[in-house]
């Protein structure tokens, strides 16, 4: 059943995707680039031709907030399981091509032009999804005391580098000029901040996985 919504998922993404391209080229071919191109919404009024590209527009912003509502479930909900599990979730390492998702960030600098819109730029944190990749590779790991050691490690270093990168991005971002723009640094500084928390996600499975395969166990020798 979970693998079957993750696929509905990824499935509505790429629906969402197509169908914002194709509302983008009616715009540009049909409706003058209404949308599309930078105009002021002040004095905006609505038209019929428009309705392809805000019913576009809509469900591309109702995906990305399903998505984030579902993976703030799924992290509590597995936080809460693993507390008392013996051994690691199991999980299908393509999950983690969902990590392709982060690219849709780059919506933010097509939006900037249009109506000074950075929210897209969120997405880079879906690049941490290639972790998932990691974690399946240790599905049903026996969560030993070794284990445990090593995800705690992970999990440290991890949220020491993210917060690191955050801390660099505000103490130099935060002059509030960037190429002598203060949009600039502000979108500068949302992306840093969105991949910081992506590499986090992504750092923790990843070292994780690297700890609990090359550590040599107490005791060996070559």
């Amino acid at each position: 059943m979970k693998s079957r919504k993750a696929r509905l998922m990824v499935c509505f993404g790429v629906f969402c995707a197509l169908l914002l391209a194709g509302a983008s080229w009616y715009s540009l071919a049909c409706n003058g680039g209404r949308l599309v191109y930078p105009m002021d919404f002040s004095t905006y009024t609505f038209r019929p031709q428009d309705l392809p590209m805000l019913i576009a527009c809509g469900l591309v912003i109702l995906y990305v907030l399903s998505l984030a509502v579902l993976l703030v479930r799924r992290v509590l909900a597995n936080r809460r399981r693993q507390a008392d599990a013996s051994t690691a979730r199991a999980i299908n390492p393509k999950f983690g091509f969902l990590g392709f998702l982060g690219f849709l960030g780059f919506l933010g600098f097509w939006t900037y032009h249009i109506d000074r819109t950075v929210f897209p730029c969120i997405f880079f944190m879906f690049f941490g999804f290639f972790g998932f990749f990691y974690e399946g590779k240790l599905s049903n790991t026996l969560m030993d005391e070794r284990y445990r050691e090593n995800q705690r490690k992970a999990q440290s270093a991890a949220n020491r580098t993210a917060l690191s990168i955050i801390f660099l991005a505000t103490l130099i971002l935060g002059q509030g000029r960037l190429i002598g723009s203060l949009d600039y640094a502000f979108i500068a500084y949302v992306s840093v901040v969105s991949l910081a928390f992506a590499l986090e996600l992504f750092l923790s499975e990843f070292l994780l996985y690297r700890y609990d395969h090359d550590e040599t166990p107490a005791g060996y020798e070559d």
